[in-house]
């Protein structure tokens, strides 16, 4: 006996995790360096958490987020490349809040908060002889640059960013879920596993694209796919080279508890659009946001279940759509999906 079908869940106007009203994203990258920065922040601030499953993350203020800590909202969420250099994008994020009187109000001192995660991408290919960090400014101008249009591919903290197989990139994706409630996802995929099933263009997130938000191929028809674990950046890298870190976002009205649970909920997106994932070499984080605006019913169990399975659909497209969208440069050392299999 067959059972009822629902109806399928559909996307936002833009694809974009800034579907949910009120966030904006920006970037700023440098070529050269083949690194950069991306920032999540809103008109008001919002409700966080986090969940690191990876092996060897970098992160600041992470400590925060918890549940049980005092601080209940954040200004800003960054996403950088640089490994731990990067963690001073987060300055410039502050500067930039703090010159707009943003921040935790403690008596007549606002101090802004603005947690973040880096992927390492030091032996890219990229000039990283610099003699002053330059990532405090590239979060500056990432932070000024926010908006709720923005690029995907090879921009912010994905310009530089690689997979185990192909050239790695920033990407985003959304779905409107029945309640009226949106849920979206903003990554930089970076990690030592693969986003395409051996030897061919098919994405693992196959199953849960929409339309042809990267490429339409479908599932790879091949069987027996689960092959022993190997990455094309070990010998550049020690294997140790990797990361993807991410944010998945909502306008309910949810608690720190339970955005922690959405975060939680999401990592399901990331194992799913990345094998293997979770790795000792990587350090996925995926943090989480709600702004709050969509008000929950009195036995929110059902919309806090539909809300973490939007989230992990919407990271496992947009790793996909990071990766997909990904374009080549001078001195790439793995070459982008568009170049191997893109229109000819």
């Amino acid at each position: 006996m067959g059972g009822a079908v629902s109806e399928p869940l559909r996307p936002g106007p833009r694809n974009l995790i800034t579907d949910v009203a009120g966030l904006k994203v920006g970037h700023a990258a440098e070529a050269g360096l083949k690194s950069g920065t991306t920032v999540l922040t809103g008109d008001a601030p919002f409700t966080a958490g986090v969940s690191v499953l990876g092996g060897a993350p970098g992160t600041r203020e992470t400590d925060l987020l918890a549940p049980d800590k005092l601080v209940g909202q954040v200004d800003a969420l960054v996403l950088s490349g640089g490994s731990a250099f990067g963690l001073a994008a987060a300055d410039g994020v502050m500067d930039g809040l703090r010159a707009a009187g943003r921040g935790f109000e403690v008596g007549p001192v606002r101090v802004p908060l603005v947690p973040a995660a880096i992927l390492f991408d030091l032996l890219n290919g990229g000039d990283k002889d610099w003699q002053d960090n330059p990532y405090p400014a590239l979060g500056r101008q990432a932070f000024d640059a926010a908006a709720a249009d923005f690029a995907l591919g090879s921009v912010g903290a994905g310009c530089g960013a690689l997979t185990g197989t192909l050239k790695g990139g920033l990407g985003s994706a959304s779905l409107l879920l029945p309640s009226g409630i949106t849920v979206g996802a903003l990554v930089a995929a970076n990690p030592f596993g693969s986003v395409t099933t051996p030897d061919a263009p098919h994405f693992w997130a196959a199953p849960f694209e929409i339309g042809a938000e990267f490429g339409g191929l479908g599932p790879d028809p091949r069987a027996g796919l689960s092959l022993r674990p190997e990455s094309a950046k070990m010998p550049a890298f020690n294997s140790r080279g990797n990361t993807t870190i991410a944010i998945v976002a909502t306008d309910a009205a949810l608690s720190k508890a339970q955005v922690h649970r959405m975060a939680v909920a999401a990592h399901d997106g990331l194992a799913r659009a990345i094998l293997p994932a979770h790795s000792p070499v990587d350090g996925d984080l995926v943090f989480a946001a709600a702004t709050g605006t969509q008000a929950l019913p009195d036995d929110p169990v059902a919309p806090l279940l539909e809300i973490g399975h939007a989230a992990a659909l919407c990271l496992s497209r947009a790793i996909a759509r990071g990766v997909y969208e990904a374009t080549a440069d001078h001195g790439d050392i793995l070459p982008c999906w568009q170049a191997l299999h893109g229109p000819r």
